[in-house]
């Protein structure tokens, strides 16, 4: 299959799939980086009334932001170093076609919406996900959405492979499917991915994430 991107968004989760995933995404991170700083993915639950909000942060300037509301979920992505990134495309050129139910996301301070390199959208009800079609430099990855929507397949092997080069520690695979499939978070598993945590250090992440219980 080939690798997720603006050029093929069919792999990517639908709107309702995507913010399951990026909510179990979080909670591994929270559990194997209880300092928040260190963390990659974070899934704030409480984000606004009715909005949950997901961010991908790789310390380094590269970062995607995903708002889900009652209508579906907006998804901005920015790698500082990708051909788009240096390219003369206004960030406008990116947002044109919002929905309305969205349009508050382009002037919302808290996802830098003037550093985009690729925007994409989908309502619950949509069959499919939409960007607007962007003349983009010649590369394999114009847009970074290769890099950041790549790892949004929903496969938690592809998460389990890229934790343990991030955190270099070993990670039981088994744990990381449990919490692709929401089940419900024990110190058995919690230690199976961290042995100096248990889910009483936990809550507050638990609850704010708003995993499953």
């Amino acid at each position: 299959m080939s690798l997720i991107s603006t050029r093929n968004l069919t792999p990517l989760p639908n709107a309702a799939g995507l913010r399951d995933l990026l909510r179990s995404m979080a909670m591994l991170d929270a559990i194997l980086s209880p300092d928040w700083d260190g963390r990659y993915y974070s899934f704030d639950s409480r984000w606004a009334k009715g909005e949950q909000m997901a961010s991908m942060r790789n310390g380094q300037g590269d970062d995607f932001f995903a708002l889900f509301n009652s209508y579906g979920c907006f998804f901005k992505g920015f790698v500082h170093d990708s051909p788009v990134a240096a390219s003369t495309i206004e960030p406008a050129d990116h947002y044109r076609g919002i929905p309305p139910e969205f349009a508050a996301c382009v002037s919302e301070p808290a996802f830098t919406t003037d550093n985009v390199t690729f925007c994409i959208w989908r309502s619950f009800a949509d069959s499919g996900w939409t960007h607007n079609a962007i003349a983009q430099p010649p590369d394999d990855d114009p847009d970074g959405s290769v890099y950041l929507l790549s790892p949004l397949d929903g496969k938690p092997e592809t998460y389990w492979k890229w934790a343990e080069e991030y955190y270099e520690r070993d990670i039981a695979l088994h744990a990381v499917k449990a919490v692709y499939e929401r089940q419900r978070l024990t110190d058995e598993l919690v230690t199976a991915l961290n042995s100096e945590l248990g889910i009483k250090q936990l809550r507050d992440d638990i609850r704010g994430i708003g995993y499953p219980t």
